[in-house]
């Protein structure tokens, strides 16, 4: 079973714990841009997709997301990544990712 996890990081509960604290973590990492964290810049996940062609950014995105969401939280594993599809954000040149983790051990 998985959990699909999106970029939308809704409020952020202070000292979450289990479950709940890994979906917050991963969804911080896929919502901030790799370069823009002082004190730690290779958090987050590249912005180097930006203005691509749809099939070229999609694969920079899901294979970025993979490698940082695996290596920033160590108790989850990507099992997938899709978009999903929405017409109107697609004229505006905008994917929505989806990231499916599985998290890995006792939480």
């Amino acid at each position: 079973m998985g959990i699909d996890v999106t970029a939308t990081l809704e409020e952020v509960e202070i000292g979450a714990a289990g479950q709940t604290e890994i979906i917050q973590n991963v969804k911080t990492i896929l919502s901030t841009i790799k370069g823009t964290v002082p004190l730690d810049r290779e958090f987050g996940v590249t912005g180097e997709y930006v203005d691509k062609p749809q099939p070229v950014a999609q694969a920079l995105y899901a294979a970025d997301v993979v490698t940082e969401v695996e290596k920033q939280e160590p108790r989850v594993k990507v099992t997938h990544v899709f978009w999903r599809p929405s017409p109107v954000a697609a004229m505006d040149g905008k994917l929505e990712p989806v990231v499916r983790i599985k998290i890995i051990g006792d939480v």
